[in-house]
């Protein structure tokens, strides 16, 4: 894993690709042109693909080194910030079962909430509510859909002191989820039968529909790093996602003002590397680029995905 300290700044323009969705709908699919720089930048960093975890639960001496950083990296009088945790689509709060995991070991008030995966705008206030409870600093990452949210729910919230991105798309306003796949992402080279299968849900919008992975885009392409048991485990267990989720523009960019941090999977088919580089550099993010992994990093390499949380709670010291 190579870690980017430094900031960088994108460059500007869009190029669009277009895809088909079932009942009507669109799903735009396109890769900021920023990305040949940064896939250009992306090569450049080299390394393997790491091995997969065989499990979602950190031990060893890389939870425990965490453990103490996070548990030392503060003074003593500073109040802790809550860390919230924003699933993504195809998965749900137990994602994150690694990262609560040691947070929480550290001392830490953890909360992975639930993501309904129905429309950016109410999604994101959902979240934006839940965070008004908490009193005190908030450090915030989401994951894959769950960076459309935080970067809409944080908007004017003072407690929230970091974004985390992780795997994650980090729109600006205008732009949709399923506009920042990137052009290499699986999402774009497969047709929609190939994709997903459909169902209707209660309440959904006329033309809407709820997206659900097909077995083998998840098993190949969305856990491509985890073991098959495992994987096929959350396969059955996966939650579906709105079309809509995809489809509504993004209202705000709340990386315009809040610190970010960037954890890129270089395995990643779902949103590709070079589109998620293109999006930390337009943030001016710290970036942190892990060699290997799959979109749900998350739930194979616990422990290096926490350590970029880590980052971003002991720079409010």
């Amino acid at each position: 894993m190579t870690t980017q300290k430094t900031p960088n700044r994108g460059r500007a323009g869009w190029a669009q690709r277009l895809s088909s969705l079932p009942a009507r709908l669109r799903i735009l699919l396109a890769l900021p042109a920023a990305a040949a720089v940064a896939a250009a930048a992306l090569v450049a960093y080299g390394g393997s693909p790491g091995a997969a975890a065989a499990g979602a639960t950190p031990d060893g001496p890389a939870q425990a080194s965490l453990v103490h950083q996070l548990d030392t990296c503060l003074p003593d009088r500073q109040a802790r910030p809550t860390v919230v945790l924003v699933h993504g689509a195809w998965a749900d709060a137990s994602s994150w079962s690694g990262e609560v995991a040691t947070l929480q070991a550290a001392g830490y008030d953890v909360r992975a909430i639930a993501n309904p995966l129905q429309d950016l705008t109410t999604d994101s206030q959902y979240v934006a509510d839940y965070l008004k409870t908490i009193h005190g600093p908030v450090v915030l990452a989401g994951h894959s859909y769950g960076g459309a949210v935080i970067t809409n729910a944080a908007a004017g919230l003072a407690n929230v002191k970091a974004l985390v991105y992780v795997d994650a798309s980090a729109p600006a306003p205008g732009e949709t989820n399923g506009q920042l796949s990137g052009a290499t992402s699986i999402l774009t080279k497969d047709t929609p039968a190939q994709l997903f299968f459909t169902t209707t849900y209660p309440g959904a919008p006329a033309g809407a529909s709820e997206l659900y992975l097909n077995e083998t885009i998840f098993l190949r392409n969305f856990a491509s790093d985890l073991p098959s048991a495992e994987a096929e485990r959350l396969w059955a267990s996966q939650r579906g996602a709105s079309t809509t989720a995809f489809t509504t523009p993004s209202k705000f960019a709340a990386w315009k003002t809040i610190p970010s941090w960037y954890f890129i999977s270089t395995g990643d088919q779902i949103i590709t590397p070079a589109s998620e580089l293109a999006m930390a550099h337009r943030a001016h993010s710290h970036i942190t680029l892990f060699h290997g992994g799959s979109h749900l990093t998350l739930i194979s390499h616990p422990n290096a995905v926490t350590a970029v949380i880590a980052s971003a709670i002991c720079s409010l010291r």
